[in-house]
């Protein structure tokens, strides 16, 4: 009896990996998206339970395709008690996530490598490595078409790092060169298999590039949503947002880290958007209405994309159609 249960159970988790590797829209040709930010899971601290009671509701009430963390999911010691508790939402529902780091992940007792490790044997992570350029969570998930194998868009995860490696250079560090170089190659590459027409694109990182600056500054750029802090950005620019305004496949891009900031801004037509902070009272948290998260939904077939937040008690805010919310009149 305890080898029926024991093949059963690997038959399931076995069903279970293949299924999370091969993102697909659905037969109504929607693929939906929940991104959890900042989650700062403390544990023993009963204040990290109100992030988990969020992502429970988030989850039950949008059903989404695949979960992305975009970093700082945890904030102390033991980080591996403190991820179980961060991922169980996305587990315990059998949902395909992946997971970016942000710069206090790796502040606790496991390095970089160290946390990817752990978090990739656990089931629906869809986690993988791009050896020989700097960071650890450089990956890419394409998502098929409906019907067929055929790609029909694709999500780029980039590792931003943590802190500035120059002593003469304070604040954040910054993606780095060979990390947008790698970008380069592998849109050009979806462009060329897809007869030379760039795929519908996102992007998830932790934290933010300069741009998100200088859109949110600009008075001729349409911004909607809460902005109560300036991005948190590094003071480098490596040409990242350069990159994918040449390649013409990055829609938006979506980051964390500024946990009072929930805005989307678009800038030369890329939406630079924020997540919504995820996290419980443990760390700095002000923003109306209380931590929740940022839904996206894609439509095969189209370039765009709709995307809202969602809070407590089913509430839903900020709901915006890209591009066509963000056409200026004639």
């Amino acid at each position: 009896m305890k080898k029926i249960i024991m093949a059963a159970t690997l038959l399931c988790m076995g069903i279970f990996g293949m299924q999370a590797q091969t993102l697909k829209f659905n037969s109504n040709k929607k693929f939906k998206i929940v991104q959890f930010t900042d989650i700062h899971w403390v544990p023993g601290n009963p204040a990290s339970e109100e992030a988990a009671k969020r992502m429970n509701e988030v989850l039950d009430a949008e059903k989404p395709d695949l979960v992305i963390y975009t970093g700082d999911l945890i904030f102390a010691k033991p980080a591996a008690e403190g991820l179980d508790k961060a991922l169980e939402p996305a587990i315990s529902r059998h949902i395909p996530f992946a997971v970016t780091w942000g710069n206090h992940d790796d502040e606790q007792d496991m390095n970089r490598k160290e946390l990817s490790d752990y978090i990739e044997k656990k089931a629906g992570c869809l986690n993988t490595r791009t050896e020989g350029i700097s960071g650890v969570t450089n990956f890419i998930l394409p998502v098929n078409a409906s019907a067929g194998n055929n790609e029909a868009a694709v999500l780029y995860i980039f590792d931003s790092n943590a802190y500035s490696p120059l002593k003469q250079i304070k604040g954040y560090d910054w993606i780095k060169a060979d990390q947008v170089e790698w970008y380069r190659k592998e849109s050009a590459a979806f462009t060329a298999r897809n007869n030379g027409k760039p795929l519908p694109a996102l992007a998830f990182f932790h934290i933010p590039f300069p741009e998100y600056n200088q859109a949110a500054q600009n008075e001729n750029a349409l911004l909607i949503g809460t902005r109560k802090e300036k991005a948190c950005a590094p003071a480098i620019n490596t040409g990242l947002y350069a990159a994918m305004l040449n390649a013409g496949d990055v829609m938006g891009t979506f980051v964390g880290h500024d946990h009072v900031n929930d805005y989307v801004v678009n800038w030369n037509n890329i939406l630079l958007c924020y997540g919504r902070f995820t996290g419980g009272k443990t760390v700095y948290h002000d923003i109306p209405g209380g931590n929740g998260a940022r839904v996206i939904e894609l439509t095969e077939g189209e370039r765009s994309f709709k995307t809202w937040i969602r809070l407590k008690d089913g509430q839903v805010t900020n709901l915006v159609t890209y591009p066509e919310d963000f056409v200026k009149a004639e």
